[in-house]
């Protein structure tokens, strides 16, 4: 889990407007977030078969979060690609 602070500053650095919490490029950000801490997790826990799915639901998430954002704004896809250092 995110602490408080770590999910303001991630959607501070992704929204696109002041009040901006809920739109695709932040819950992305989030996402991408949650997913960087949960592979480390199972880095030092390799048998953690629960967290390991949970890992995969969130990168399925993420995946549907992207292609709706690709669909919809190609322009923003490509930014919050190259923010985040996603594969394309």
């Amino acid at each position: 889990m995110l602490s408080k602070r770590q999910k303001q500053s991630t959607i501070k650095g992704s929204a696109t407007h002041e009040t901006d919490t809920g739109s695709a490029e932040v819950q992305i950000a989030l996402l991408t977030k949650q997913i960087a801490s949960l592979a480390d997790h199972l880095k030092k826990h390799p048998k953690d078969h629960h967290s390991r799915r949970g890992l995969l639901m969130m990168v399925g998430k993420r995946r549907k979060f992207l292609q709706y954002l690709k669909r919809e704004n190609e322009k923003g896809y490509e930014k919050m690609v190259k923010k985040l250092e996603l594969e394309a």
